[in-house]
């Protein structure tokens, strides 16, 4: 039986702490769906289509390594979404105790909606421990280095974008 995992964020923009998870859980799946969640009352920094884009391009050699790797967009929970996606597990990251007491009570609610789909926890590695989406943005804004934070194509991207915006 192939196992199909599920994992999801906003993505924006993609960092290296997105791509340490999604490494991690590609081990342990025969598929691998990453969900990029679109929330109508959120306006990010990239279009979905955009961080679709870049999460190709990042996880292209996934499938070389034995998981297949699909990306979707999403507008609805999470569960559902891996639902949908015939999914039997969930990875989450957690960076921190904070993380970990809210994905907790996700996974308590998720496992009474979908009692089929289990929740797998993945502990930040610790080089990326640090990392968020909104620190990265915040950073860029200001125009600091965020080389260390996310790849070289997303760094670029970001600058780009940062500067369309007359920021940094």
């Amino acid at each position: 039986m192939k196992r199909v995992g599920f994992t999801s964020g906003s993505f924006d923009p993609v960092t290296n702490g997105h791509l340490d998870v999604i490494a991690r859980a590609a081990r342990m799946v025969d598929t691998l769906i990453i969900g990029v969640g679109v929330h109508p009352g959120k306006t990010p920094m990239f279009s979905a289509t955009e961080r679709v884009a870049m999460l190709k391009a990042e996880t292209a050699t996934g499938a070389k390594k034995g998981c297949r790797i699909e990306i979707i967009t999403f507008d609805k929970l999470t569960v559902e979404a891996a639902k949908a996606a015939g999914a039997s597990v969930i990875f989450r990251g957690l960076r921190d105790g904070t993380d970990f007491d809210y994905e907790m009570q996700m996974a308590g609610m998720n496992a009474a909606m979908a009692p089929g789909i289990d929740t797998v926890f993945l502990p930040a590695s610790p080089g990326v421990r640090h990392i968020t989406g909104t620190l990265v943005r915040q950073i860029a804004q200001m125009g600091g280095d965020i080389s260390a934070f996310v790849p070289a194509g997303i760094a670029k991207r970001l600058r780009a974008r940062v500067a369309d915006r007359g920021g940094a």
